[in-house]
């Protein structure tokens, strides 16, 4: 802007067909889509963003797209849209001109978002509620979007592209993981550059992560609710910008921190992957604030029931449901997601609520729209997709059902490992899916056994440790009277609520710990980690920590338990040491050309495990790799789980092995971890332990 003065500012027809700000060299092109809008304004800002400088009707439209160029405007100018057209809620358009909208395409923003009822496109105040009109600027109290320069986001990002079968996720929060970490410099706490700075992924190369999946950091916003509260939104899942890097993680670097960490990420080996929420945005339901979409187009960008067009399907239960099977929101989405790969370097996405994204109008479609425009994108076909595989709406559970190309968050898996090492009856049937993939849900269609995402716990609900401290929620810290959050957890507190001071209490609680990331770690499929949990991290019983940006939910480092990350350390290290763990295929017990099952069951004393027996709390399971591979192989070695829930030990009967010798290398029972032959074929099992066993040759030990 300081090269043209607001009164020699015009505008000429531009080019309709890159959505968003772009400037060429000469000045900049802007291109908005609206279907049903009369007319749009673009409004520069001058460089605080305060004062509105030019007012200018984009002069032309093709289609729903509007578009303009403005010879002379630099980058780094602020601007927004004001657009006009009906407002008309019971026919589901809420256009207000009084309210200035951030561009959906902008890569920066400047400032944020304030709550007053300016941001509103109604009057809070009006007996006729959202119908009234508000005529009040909103300009003071929302974020500008900003022309950014096309150097800052090159397309020339180059993913790592690791296989699914060697992957380890790590899932965190920029701030959570980096507030209270004594060795991330103070100038770098609770940013982009702090999460890739050198103690953090020391940290992460000692665990052996292949993968981090950051919490959202797409612009985001608090709910008003919240604000209310004096509290603000902690996790991110309330998006106002899906190609803007969310401002308060910028360290020093600013805006070109994310890319950084990106970078540094992959120069340790370890994949960037990003949690998106593309199922509904931060302008919440007809009593939200008007902040883009909603004044840009509100009844092409959102789902709206049919007959009741002033109000908003709600399958996400934040208020409002994108509409995604729009083609131009869809293709947003999908210009966010190259966006995030071509020009940031992300390698994966998790998103949140997909089958939000993969519902058509009749109900969830694997072959929908959202779905096949994913499968068949040539920049997206190397990057790792996961789905949360469900939402509230109706037919919202669809676990295991999405395509191929998907990995899926595996609630199933969670449950079923809590349940079985709490002590509930029928649970080891469930534990033996769990163990090998879960395959009952996913060998469908050749997915691979890599598509169950394993976990125990996620930033949605108790941590591991919570899950062995805490029988109920402690959410009243969240200002909703410990309403929120789930009520199952399928959790455990050994007789005390809370913390305790109680050896043997304290011991049983670790031991659980242990037990459980053995089994996330020895199952097939994709183990994943929350932050936190390899050192016993807690959160004093908050299962829904989505406001607590505070010491509730940041990590604790000068708590960690030191032996429980070396613990959590050498499990990662021994499941990478044997692919057999994580193999591509489903196992199903096919013979191998030696006449031995690729996967066997046992019970401890060698007999045949009986599946029948409710009480079932003891289990053995063999993993063998290729009987034709030659020593020292990848798929050569086998391995044995020994799973002892009973309170007393029990003796193991270790299968005959001819020339070679069964090696102790895991047991839960024990802290410290230590490799040793087993010179008998019995041996003993602890109470409440897992052991794994690896077969080797005579001379390899």
């Amino acid at each position: 802007m300081k090269d043209i003065g607001p009164a020699q500012l015009t505008i000429q027809s531009g080019d309709p067909s890159r959505l968003g700000a772009h400037f060429d060299g000469d000045g900049v092109n802007f291109a908005l889509f609206s279907e049903h809008a009369s007319r749009v304004n673009l409004c520069l800002f001058d460089e605080d963003g305060r004062t509105e400088l030019a007012r200018l009707a984009i002069p032309e439209r093709n289609g729903a797209v509007w578009h303009g160029y403005v010879l002379g405007l630099r980058p780094g100018a602020r601007y927004g849209y004001r657009v006009e057209g009906p407002f008309a809620p019971e026919r589901g358009h809420r256009f207000n001109a009084n309210k200035l909208l951030l561009d959906p395409y902008t890569r920066e923003l400047h400032d944020r978002v304030t709550h007053d009822p300016a941001i509103l496109g109604y009057l809070p105040n009006s007996p006729y509620g959202d119908l009234s009109f508000s005529e009040t600027d909103s300009a003071p109290y929302v974020p500008k979007s900003v022309v950014s320069h096309p150097d800052s986001f090159l397309p020339d990002a180059v993913t790592l592209g690791r296989r699914w079968n060697s992957t380890f996720i790590y899932e965190a929060h920029v701030r959570g993981a980096t507030m209270l970490h004594p060795d991330v410099p103070e100038a770098l706490k609770g940013t982009y550059d702090g999460l890739a700075s050198q103690p953090v992924l020391d940290h992460l190369t000692r665990l052996g992560v292949t993968a981090v999946e950051i919490l959202p950091v797409h612009a985001f916003t608090s709910e008003g609710a919240l604000h209310a509260r004096s509290m603000r939104n902690y996790w991110g899942y309330n998006t106002m910008g899906f190609f803007a890097p969310e401002p308060r993680y910028f360290g020093p670097s600013g805006v070109f921190g994310f890319r950084a960490m990106v970078d540094r990420f992959h120069e340790a080996g370890i994949e960037v992957i990003l949690d998106v929420v593309y199922n509904h945005s931060a302008e919440g339901d007809h009593l939200g604030p008007t902040l883009s979409f909603r004044g840009i187009d509100n009844a092409s960008y959102y789902l709206l029931p049919e007959g009741q067009l002033r109000y908003y399907v709600n399958d996400t239960g934040t208020g409002n449901t994108l509409k995604v099977r729009h083609p131009f929101v869809l293709r947003m989405v999908m210009d966010s997601l190259r966006f995030w790969v071509q020009c940031m370097g992300v390698d994966g996405f998790r998103f949140d609520l997909a089958t939000t994204l993969a519902r058509e109008a009749h109900g969830f479609e694997v072959g929908g729209g959202f779905l096949d425009a994913l499968r068949q994108d040539p920049v997206l076909a190397g990057v790792k997709l996961i789905a949360e595989p469900w939402d509230v709406g109706p037919g919202g559970y669809q676990l295991g059902r999405f395509p191929p190309e998907f990995s899926e968050w595996n609630d199933r898996y969670r449950d079923t490992v809590r349940k079985f090492w709490r002590g509930e009856g029928h649970s080891a049937q469930d534990m033996g899916s769990a163990l090998l993939g879960s395959a009952d849900l996913f060998d469908t269609k050749g997915r691979q056994a890599s598509s169950s995402v394993n976990f125990v716990a996620s930033h949605d609900g108790f941590t591991l440790a919570d899950t062995t401290r805490y029988i109920q929620r402690h959410n009243t810290a969240n200002g909703e009277e410990n309403r929120d959050g789930h009520h199952s957890n399928y959790s455990d507190n050994f007789g005390v609520e809370g913390d305790s001071d109680d050896p043997e209490i304290v011991a049983a609680r670790q031991q659980r710990v242990r037990n459980m990331l053995a089994t996330v770690f020895l199952s097939q499929g994709t183990p994943m980690l929350l932050s936190g949990d390899e050192g016993g991290n807690s959160q004093n019983g908050n299962n829904n920590a989505y406001c607590q940006d505070n010491p509730v939910s940041w990590i604790d480092w000068s708590t960690m338990d030191g032996d429980l990350v070396e613990f959590a350390a050498a499990l990662s290290s021994f499941r990478s040491k044997h692919p057999v763990l994580n193999q591509n295929r489903f196992l199903h017990g096919a013979k191998r050309s030696d006449g031995l099952p690729d996967v066997e069951w046992r019970a401890m004393d060698g007999s045949t495990l009986n599946w029948r027996d409710p009480g079932l709390s003891s289990l053995c399971l063999i993993l063998r790799g290729c009987a034709e591979c030659v020593a020292g192989d990848a798929l050569s070695d086998t391995v044995l789980l020994a799973f002892n829930r009973e309170d007393g030990e029990l003796e193991l009967q270790l299968p005959p092995n001819g020339e070679s010798v069964w090696w102790r290398e895991i047991d839960t029972s024990v802290v410290r971890q230590s490799s040793r032959e087993m010179g008998s074929p019995t041996t003993r099992i602890s109470a409440n332990s897992v052991v794994a066993f690896v077969l080797r040759e005579r001379s390899a030990g």
